[in-house]
């Protein structure tokens, strides 16, 4: 007879001890704490048969969006396969197997009819909520945590995750006092819960509560930067609101303390850093070649993987910053490579997305503003088919608006403020350009 999971599941080859390390995995994977491929390695190690320990093991593998976590995974994957009894665990095979093979729809696809006979399988809905977070999908980010939740107590170990989850999805979509209440309710149950401070962050970054939103991140730095795998990308919510505050003392300080202190190679990080960088070019101020030759060294051994547009083209942002022509031609090849090709999620990304966006931001760098323009305005409605979250696809949003000043395109200047405004009424950036299109419109 086999073992149940904490949630009820049928765990097959596990054994007590195994289940435990399992359990820690998982526990840390939804507050990203600690070292949860250890801990899931571990399970392997003291049940080798353990099918859902290997599919774990091949998930945090895949969910880091990284060509590097590919082979591994696919020994995971492998190792799963065989050791699976249950159509719960083939699921997970074959969900695992869709995403290392690039095809994100079909794998969420998969977690998905996981959940619908397993609604508390919370391994399952976490990976399908970060990949729907990769494929800019805010209705499922919010939606396919509402459709278990009536499954759900609060007592099941996990709970904490599924409201951190809603908060973001609710997020995304706009609903940010619910988004808000659901993020404390997680941070309440789990303090450690980075996802749920996070979502929350998210909240006030959209909602220009920038007082707010500091306070936020350093009363509850304890339980958020320490040991976390996403303690970088909160050092830069952090970062977001000194920079709307325009104190860029502050920003550096937060740069070179947190999110570049330990050059972390980490795909996920090194987005923030170069997003950061670029929001502050964008300014015309100049971080200094140290930090952008820095981010752009870290990025290079990645410029031909082409696994994900959303990476590449803050890979190109590193490259364009640094002046590495070379390397921004490479790139820029190989999203022209992504586009052209067929079978995989990042095809349709890189073509629709984030191919316009590499050739906009090529063009910005270039000088040649109208013509950037003329790449960004079409692609801003659809711009969350290649991911991301709101906040960092401001990138986008932020370097339009650049170029159209530059361009001398003050009723664009003036339209796109005007949004800024609307969300952000107290933020100086969105005043000045306003002002300044409008000045100059008058004169």
């Amino acid at each position: 007879m086999s073992l149940k999971d904490y949630r009820g599941a049928a765990v097959s080859g596990a054994s007590d001890k195994a289940l435990v390390q399992f359990e820690a995995a998982l526990a840390g994977f939804h507050c990203y704490v600690g070292n949860p491929l250890a801990a899931a390695e571990q399970a392997i190690a003291e049940a080798p048969g353990f099918a859902m320990a290997h599919a774990l093991r091949a998930h945090l593998f895949l969910s880091g969006t990284e060509a590097a976590g590919l082979a591994p995974a696919r020994e995971s994957i492998a190792a799963a396969a065989a050791a699976a009894r249950t159509d719960r665990e083939r699921l997970h095979v074959a969900a695992a197997t869709a995403l290392a093979e690039g095809r994100f729809e079909d794998a969420v696809e998969r977690f998905e009819d996981i959940l619908l006979d397993h609604p508390r399988d919370a391994l399952a809905l976490q990976m399908a909520h970060l990949f729907d977070f990769y494929r800019g999908d805010a209705r499922n980010l919010r939606d396919r945590v509402v459709r278990v939740l009536p499954n759900w107590t609060r007592d099941l170990p996990g709970y904490h995750a599924l409201q951190g989850m809603l908060a973001f999805g609710l997020e995304e979509c706009g609903d940010y006092a619910r988004a808000e209440e659901a993020g404390r309710r997680a941070c309440e149950i789990e303090p450690r819960d980075a996802w749920a401070h996070h979502a929350v962050a998210h909240v006030m970054e959209m909602q220009g509560r920038v007082k707010d939103g500091i306070a936020w991140m350093r009363d509850r730095e304890a339980f958020w930067a320490p040991d976390n795998m996403i303690a970088v990308h909160n050092w830069w919510h952090l970062a977001l609101y000194h920079l709307e505050q325009e104190d860029i003392a502050a920003v550096l300080a937060l740069y070179d303390g947190h999110v570049r202190r330990d050059r972390s190679a980490v795909v996920l990080d090194m987005v923030d850093a170069a997003a950061m960088l670029w929001r502050l070019q964008l300014r015309e101020i100049d971080a200094g070649p140290a930090r952008w030759s820095e981010i752009a060294e870290a990025w290079a051994p990645l410029a031909g993987d082409g696994i994900y547009a959303f990476n590449d083209v803050h890979a190109l942002v590193s490259f364009i910053g640094a002046g590495r022509r070379d390397l921004v031609d490479q790139q820029l090849e190989t999203l022209r490579r992504a586009a052209r090709s067929s079978g995989s999620s990042n095809a349709a990304m890189s073509a629709q997305v984030g191919l316009p966006v590499a050739e906009a931001l090529a063009a910005f760098a270039a000088g040649r503003y109208d013509s950037c323009v003329r790449w960004l305005r079409p692609v801003r409605g659809i711009a969350h088919r290649f991911g991301g979250s709101h906040a960092q696809r401001d990138l986008l949003d932020l370097t339009l608006i650049e170029a159209a000043r530059r361009a001398g395109q003050d009723n664009l200047v003036r339209a796109l403020a005007a949004e800024r405004l609307r969300a952000k009424p107290a933020s100086p950036l969105a005043q000045r350009y306003y002002l300044q299109a409008g000045t100059k419109a008058a004169a």
